[in-house]
C-alpha cells in the first residue's frame, strides 16, 4: 500500500488535533449539521480532500440531497451520509445514500457520525444492495500503528485516486469464508491433493467424493455453503477451475488408477 512519509505524518497530525474535538462534540452532544462540518474538515485535514474544490454538501439527486459528495475529475466518487455525532449509526441510516448512489452510478458509500465511519461498496443488481468494506472508529486509531494508517489510507483523496479500495475490495473477496469453502468442495485440485495428503499420512486410499463429504458434513460451518453468497462463490471457483484442472487431473488419474490397482490387488 504507497503510504508515503509525508501522507502518513498528514494523517498523524490530523488525528492528533481531531482526537479532542471529536471527544469534546461528542460529549456536547451537537447536531447534525455541527457534525457535518466537522466531517468536512477531517475530510480536507486528515483525509487530504480540498474542502472547496471537491467537497459538496447538500449534493442533489432526483430532487432529494445527500449530506455530502466527494468530486474531483468531474465524477462524483463518494457519496457520504452524515448523522449527529451521538446518534448511533444502523444501517437504515444509509440506505438513502445507496439509493442515491445507485442513480449517480457512484461505486462507494460512507456513513459516519464524525468519529465512526462505516464504507459501503453499491451492488448495482435487481434490488440495489451493498456490501460493508470497512468500519473504524477515529477515536480508536492509532496515530503510530502502521496498519491502522493503512486503513484510513483507505478512505484519503490519495487511496480514492489510487483505487486502493478496489484493490482491498478484490483482497477481501479473496479471502471470504463462501470463497474458501467453496474451494475446498469444488477444486478437484484442492480435493486430490488432500486425498494425497491423507494417503501419506494413513496409508490409506479416500475418494475426493468421500473427502468432500466429511468437509461438507463435519468440518465447514452450514452457513458458509448455503445461501446466495455461497453459490455465487461456487460458481466462481467452478469457472476458474476449468483453466486450471487438466494438468493436474492427468495426473490424479494416473494416481487414482494406481490406488484403483493397488486396491483390487489387496482384494485379490
Amino acid at each position: 500500500m504507497a503510504l508515503n512519509k509525508r501522507l502518513a505524518d498528514q494523517m498523524q497530525r490530523g488525528l492528533k488535533q481531531y482526537a479532542p474535538i471529536l471527544r469534546a462534540q461528542r460529549d456536547r452532544d451537537v447536531s447534525e449539521a455541527d457534525t457535518v462540518t466537522i466531517v468536512k474538515d477531517i475530510l480536507s485535514d486528515v483525509l487530504g480532500y480540498d474542502k472547496y474544490a471537491e467537497l459538496t454538501g447538500e449534493h442533489a439527486i432526483r430532487g432529494t440531497y445527500c449530506d455530502l459528495a466527494v468530486q474531483f475529475d468531474e465524477k462524483v466518487q463518494l457519496l457520504i451520509e452524515v448523522k449527529a455525532i451521538g446518534a448511533h449509526l444502523q444501517e437504515r441510516h444509509v440506505k438513502q445514500a445507496i439509493d442515491y448512489a445507485s442513480n449517480l452510478g457512484v461505486d462507494w458509500v460512507a456513513l459516519t457520525n464524525g468519529v465512526e465511519w462505516v464504507l459501503y461498496r453499491v451492488l448495482f443488481r435487481k434490488p440495489i444492495d451493498k456490501e460493508e468494506i470497512l468500519r473504524l472508529n477515529l477515536l480508536e486509531v492509532n496515530p503510530r500503528n502502521t496498519k491502522d494508517l493503512e486503513t484510513l489510507y483507505l478512505l484519503t483523496r490519495k487511496g480514492l485516486t489510487k483505487d486502493a479500495l478496489t484493490e482491498f475490495h478484490r483482497r477481501q473477496d479473496a479471502m471470504n469464508r463462501y470463497l474458501l469453502a467453496a474451494v475446498l468442495l469444488h477444486s478437484d485440485t484442492v480435493l486430490n491433493t488432500i486425498r494425497r495428503e491423507v494417503r501419506r499420512a494413513t496409508e490409506v486410499f479416500v475418494s475426493p467424493s468421500d473427502i468432500a463429504n466429511v468437509l461438507r458434513d463435519q468440518v465447514l460451518k452450514r452457513e458458509t455453503l448455503e445461501g446466495e453468497q455461497a453459490e455465487s462463490a461456487e460458481r466462481q471457483v467452478n469457472r476458474r477451475a476449468v483453466r486450471r484442472i487438466p494438468k493436474a487431473h492427468k495426473a490424479d488419474v494416473t494416481e487414482q488408477s494406481c490406488a484403483d490397482g493397488a486396491g483390487g490387488a489387496e482384494a485379490a
